[in-house]
């Protein structure tokens, strides 16, 4: 899923947050909408390294899983991101691939931004959360 984001960036993968996930303080997302970025290999654990529109580093804890009603999926886990940026249902998710510096591990970098809807004179309009 690459489009092109509100700032000329190319967007890796995102998805609207759905009440069970905000709940559950973490975010899933079909294996194919991050194939392009990690090898699935089924119950494999791993770190993802990401800066928020802040430039506060985050480490996520993500994991493949396979289910057979659900199909293969992506989750990534983050309680204290969650809790400290007050994630909301409907909360668009953006992740964006970004290049490693000189001297940085090989293991891929990303940036998210949340964006949440906001009504304004009667109108629906996304704005990014800056928390």
């Amino acid at each position: 899923m690459e489009n092109q984001g509100g700032h000329g960036r190319e967007i890796s993968f995102a998805s609207r947050l759905t009440r069970s996930e905000v709940q559950r303080r973490m975010m899933m997302l079909p294996v194919l909408a991050v194939a392009a970025f990690f090898e699935y290999e089924e119950g494999r654990l791993f770190f993802m390294d990401v800066k928020d529109s802040l430039g506060q580093a985050w480490i996520f804890l993500c994991r493949f899983h396979a289910n057979e009603e659900m199909g293969n999926y992506f989750c990534i886990s983050w309680p204290q991101f969650s809790m400290e940026k007050g994630l909301k249902e409907n909360d668009e998710v953006i992740f964006t691939d970004r290049p490693r510096l000189e001297g940085e591990s090989p293991e891929r970098k990303f940036k998210v931004e949340i964006k949440r809807k906001i009504r304004l004179f009667g109108v629906d309009m996304w704005g990014e959360l800056n928390v």
